[in-house]
């Protein structure tokens, strides 16, 4: 038996007792630099670290930290990392947040870890002293790194961006999340990328930057993997000023088993293919690219047809205004039961009425934010580099009869209004439009039996005399109709119906 170790307090030290194994299994919980300071307890604490499977790197934004600078942030990884390449132990995850550091530098780490059979890599470095400028270098990430055997997961962020570019084949037979923010990629690449990932179920794209590529136009992407469940992509957002893609861009998606989709990008011109048999939830965030302003006639019914079987489906304002573009074409979303939508006052409605005609089993509808009006359409000039254009934005009456028509045979029956009475000064929006909005809800939509404003107020006498106005409205459509306004500090509620 071995010594009986005493505590401070004279007790037994239990925690020394335990075996190594156990004893590191406790310090992978700890942040990496908190498990090195541990070795100052005792003899038996040092050798310790050589053993920790999961390295979790987070440089503090102290003063004390500013001051060293960021080399000896990386001197302490490297450290660490040479102390345990000695035992050759196995290693689970290697997470690093930091920030001001030299990637290139970073990006040496990556081949160590391989060689350690790491399950998890996370490298997260969001803000950088040079920024991101669209003649900046992109450092390529490690070949060896589209080869490996054991890897699971894969999270890269590099606000200074980084490039794919392998020669030889990617074969990552386990990976199954793959997240790339900030990255230059080629069609070519690209393919050849899902192509090796045969067990992949999560795929984040953001800030994809497309590689100018030797392919003649037009350019056909493929977006295709049999395994994929959640499927995030996004060009990076101010693509416009980056030697960016420029051939004809004509886009599949073939994902049989994606359970959630979030598509932020331009309208492609042209979409060949659109599968997404199991569909549950998707976010729409299209755009028109500076050529396709004017042009209402891009083909984005195909695409739309391709997710009418979703249950789920979230529209920002972008999206709302690219809908329009197939009002006449406009499918049946026989399975919707919730819809948002993200509003704002230069975006208007029209594509909503046939949106909601065609949505014969919508129960909850969800507007962030209630930027809208129906008045003289106002109008304003935007410069660009041609010289000015007027954008009239402003649906007029006959949008709202429009809408007067649709709502009163929708079967919605929760009305959700989030960010109620954010004002648009520029505009001259205030709450009392808002109020507006919602009576028209009330006095339209039969089926109605609740309505939720969440008022970003916590002054309690806003909220009052929103209530007191909405307790005014005699004509409502629905028997019986709750309405709660929350806010920060009240939770207020009425009933109303039409014998009121």
């Amino acid at each position: 038996m071995g010594s009986k170790k005493k505590g401070f307090d004279g007790s037994r030290d239990r925690i020394s007792g335990l075996p190594d194994a156990m004893l590191c299994h406790i310090l992978s919980f700890l942040p990496t630099k908190e498990a090195a300071s541990t070795t100052v307890l005792a003899k038996r604490w040092k050798p310790l670290l050589r053993f920790v499977s999961i390295l979790d790197f987070d440089r503090p934004r102290t003063v004390e930290e500013w001051r060293k600078g960021s080399e000896s942030f990386m001197l302490f990884v490297d450290s660490v990392l040479a102390l345990q390449a000695e035992e050759n132990a196995p290693l689970n995850r290697f997470h690093v947040k930091c920030q001001d550091v030299d990637q290139n530098w970073v990006l040496e780490w990556i081949p160590k870890v391989l060689k350690r059979g790491v399950l998890d890599i996370d490298l997260h470095m969001p803000y950088s002293s040079r920024h991101f400028l669209p003649n900046s270098v992109f450092y390529p990430l490690p070949s060896e790194i589209f080869t490996s055997k054991k890897l699971v997961r894969l999270k890269i962020h590099f606000q200074d961006a980084v490039k794919i570019d392998v020669e030889g084949d990617v074969s990552l037979p386990k990976l199954k999340t793959l997240h790339l923010d900030f990255v230059k990629i080629d069609t070519r690449m690209f393919h050849k990328l899902l192509a090796g990932c045969h067990a992949l179920e999560e795929l984040l794209l953001f800030n994809l930057i497309w590689e100018e590529s030797s392919e003649p136009e037009p350019c056909l992407v493929t977006v295709s993997c049999p395994t994929l469940k959640i499927l995030k992509f996004s060009r990076f957002e101010n693509f416009s000023k980056v030697k960016d893609f420029k051939p004809i861009l004509l886009l599949s998606f073939d994902i049989p088993k994606l359970v959630y989709l979030e598509y932020l990008d331009t309208v492609a011109d042209m979409y060949q293919q659109v599968s997404f048999d199991s569909l549950v939830e998707a976010k729409l965030g299209l755009c028109k690219n500076p050529k396709q302003i004017k042009d209402d006639k891009n083909n984005v019914t195909k695409l739309f047809m391709g997710i009418c079987n979703v249950k789920i489906l979230h529209l920002t304002a972008d999206g709302l205004r690219v809908l329009g573009c197939c009002r006449e074409t406009m499918p049946v979303f026989e399975n919707l039961i919730q819809l948002t939508i993200t509003t704002e006052l230069h975006v208007g409605w029209k594509s909503l009425p046939p949106l909601l005609m065609n949505c014969p089993n919508l129960q909850t509808l969800v507007f962030e934010g209630l930027h809208h009006r129906y008045r003289k359409r106002y109008e304003r000039y935007f410069g660009d580099e041609k010289g000015r254009y007027m954008c009239k934005g402003m649906d007029n009456m006959r949008a709202k009869k429009d809408i007067d028509v649709c709502l009163s045979s929708s079967p919605v029956k929760v009305i959700k209004i989030l960010n109620f009475g954010e004002e648009d000064t520029e505009f001259e929006e205030d709450v009392a439009d808002q109020i507006k909005q919602v009576n028209q809800f009330l006095e339209t939509m039969p089926e109605l039996e609740q309505v939720i404003l969440y008022y970003n107020t916590s002054n309690d006498e806003d909220v009052m005399k929103v209530c007191m106005k909405l307790q005014k409205l005699r004509r409502v459509a629905s028997a019986k109709c709750e309405v709660q306004i929350i806010s920060d500090k009240l939770n207020l509620s009425m009933i109303k119906g039409t014998n009121l």
